[in-house]
């Protein structure tokens, strides 16, 4: 099993590519949940995450021979960085094997970094096949994405980063794919002081881990559907699923909407971007998916910050409409002058922003002397969407949302 001393001898291999990446106290977040809050930037790290440190200590410690022959990996795209990163380094021909629907973002960074990019597969699961086979056809080494002791003991580096910057440390929210960063983090964390509690966070559309541990063996998902893609796997790794078993406190899941009000937050109160595993430690603390004390010293750690942009603008939009800054619905107006003006009046006076409309007089389920009209509309939070559609509702209109918060929620 993984030890604290493989995680030391990680550090200095490790230490020759990855930055050691920033601690930053929250007073935005700290505020929001009454905790101690410290984010973990290591979405601030070369090639935008954290996979740099795992592949680099696992090509450091092949053999010439196996160096020689090159290497191949897997990755939904931030271990295909790092490892076309590291073995572009360390002179290593490298192969990376990623899902046909990876995003485009991260096969072209992968490609600049050297990496030799072969698309397979519709998820991770499909795209180890193929890498496993190219494997055994080139005699390359096969660099796992997360099972893999020295892969672990690298991305351990970070906890060792973390109780060195925040000595004080309660509690760690650490994201959960395969396992391999928590099980280096919480190696490096319980050796410092094993009453830190270490708490994995996986998304409710790919969560092996907790039902792994909860029936004491290794659950395999038939598949995954979460924003989250760098954490979207079907299972998590044998040798990781004893650390976890040993080493981590607890493991809970969130769903979409909870990483996309994270990840919006996020860009808004701290200026940071992450990709969705990135910010789900985060969702996490601020959706109660874990229990903490007043005043407890926590620490999520983004992982990651490669989100596709078309994936940004999607999930951003997703968290302003969950946390009530954006509104799109649909009322019944009477079909003659005026009616348009009048609604969008009420609008106006409750300082809401129109963006857009559409107005349809023909549909067969409207009146002969109605239109339906769609709008789009800027809101402020959950009270202003209360109080605009209560003024509506007030003034006659039947309001159908279409996109938006809802009073009832």
């Amino acid at each position: 099993m993984l030890t604290y001393e493989d995680v030391l001898d990680a550090q200095e291999r490790v230490s020759t590519v990855a930055r050691h990446t920033p601690l930053e106290y929250s007073y935005a977040f700290s505020e929001m949940t009454g905790a101690d809050v410290h984010l973990k930037l290591e979405n601030f790290q070369r090639t935008g995450a954290f996979k740099i440190r795992g592949a680099m200590n696992r090509i450091e410690t092949l053999s010439a021979a196996d160096q020689a022959a090159g290497v191949v990996t897997a990755s939904a795209g931030n271990h295909a960085q790092g490892v076309a990163l590291a073995a572009t380094r360390a002179g290593v021909d490298s192969k990376i094997v990623m899902p046909e629907h990876a995003p485009v973002s991260k096969v072209k960074a992968t490609e600049r970094y050297g990496g030799e990019v072969v698309l397979h597969g519709t998820d991770y699961s499909e795209a180890q096949s193929e890498a496993h086979r190219i494997e055994d056809a080139e005699g390359r080494t096969y660099v796992h994405a997360f099972d893999d002791e020295m892969v672990m003991a690298g991305q351990g580096t970070i906890g060792l980063e973390i109780v060195e910057d925040c000595p004080d440390l309660d509690t760690v929210i650490v994201p959960i794919g395969g396992g391999g960063l928590i099980s280096g983090i919480a190696t490096a964390v319980k050796a410092h002081d094993p009453d830190v509690r270490v708490i994995g966070v996986q998304a409710e559309g790919a969560s092996s881990a907790a039902e792994s541990l909860r029936r004491g063996e290794i659950y395999e998902r038939d598949s995954v559907d979460t924003i989250a893609d760098g954490i979207a796997t079907r299972r998590i790794g044998d040798r990781t699923f004893e650390v976890l078993a040993e080493r981590v406190d607890e493991v809970v899941t969130v769903d979409d909407e909870s990483i996309a009000i994270a990840l919006t937050y996020l860009l808004e109160r701290e200026k940071a971007l992450a990709e969705g595993a990135g910010a789900i430690s985060l969702a996490a603390l601020l959706s109660d998916a874990i229990e903490y004390e007043e005043g407890e010293t926590v620490v999520p750690a983004l992982c990651g910050g490669n989100i596709d942009l078309n994936v940004l603008t999607t999930v951003v939009m997703r968290g302003l409409v969950a946390t009530g800054r954006y509104l799109r619905f649909r009322t019944i107006l009477k079909d003659q002058p005026g009616a348009l003006v009048a609604l969008g009046e009420i609008i106006a006076d409750h300082r809401a922003n129109i963006t857009a409309f559409h107005h349809d007089r023909t549909s067969r389920d409207v009146a002969m002397n109605d239109a339906r009209v769609e709008l789009e509309v800027e809101t402020r939070g959950p009270d202003h969407v209360d109080e605009l559609l209560s003024a509506l509702r007030d003034h006659g209109y039947e309001v159908d949302i279409v996109n938006g918060y809802q009073m009832s929620v």
